[in-house]
């Protein structure tokens, strides 16, 4: 992919319709976080302070997210009572046209800055090209955006089941899924 290409307007990813969706561009994201909440923790023999710690840590996730170019957040419960769901966080790190760091440049940089337990490479989805990085229980996906205009990232979190599960597997085939519109 060159700058000369042009940018792309949209991106459409393959979700199972079973992950919750929390849209982060608008100001509802907040109630579309504390129903999950609700309706993980309703009927289930989850304690109130349990369901407010989740509500909390997915919360300030979000907030996070949102000044890091947050666009949208999937939540995955993987068992009943889990402490955490599965979870993928999808953000947009625009740069001006052609000021995007190269793939090599920049793995090597994320894997200095994950150190040596994070299993980083660079690989080719349809999509594009895309640095990948994986550790136990998380999985990350840098796409390089056509026109040079920066990454989009994909980030997977997998708490109960781990990256090397049938769970992260999926993780894996949603990121496969990704096409530029």
């Amino acid at each position: 992919m060159s700058v000369t290409d042009p940018a792309p307007s949209d991106y459409r990813l393959l979700v199972p319709r079973d992950w919750f969706r929390v849209d982060l561009t608008h100001d509802r994201w907040r109630r579309q976080l504390k129903t999950f909440v609700d309706k993980e923790s309703e009927g289930s023999r989850v304690p109130a302070e349990a369901a407010r710690n989740l509500w909390a840590t997915l919360r300030n996730t979000a907030e996070g997210s949102l000044a890091r170019g947050g666009l949208e957040f999937f939540l995955k419960t993987e068992s009943p009572g889990s402490a955490l769901p599965a979870s993928l966080l999808i953000s947009l790190a625009a740069t001006p046209r052609g000021s995007a760091p190269e793939l090599v440049g920049f793995a090597s940089e994320l894997a200095r800055r994950l150190g040596p337990e994070a299993e980083v490479d660079v690989l080719t989805l349809p999509a594009g090209g895309t640095v990948r990085a994986i550790t136990k229980t998380a999985m990350d996906f840098h796409v390089h955006m056509p026109g040079g205009i920066g990454y989009l990232h994909l980030a997977f979190s997998l708490p109960l089941s781990g990256t090397e599960s049938p769970m992260g597997e999926l993780c894996d085939a949603m990121a496969h899924s990704l096409r530029w519109v």
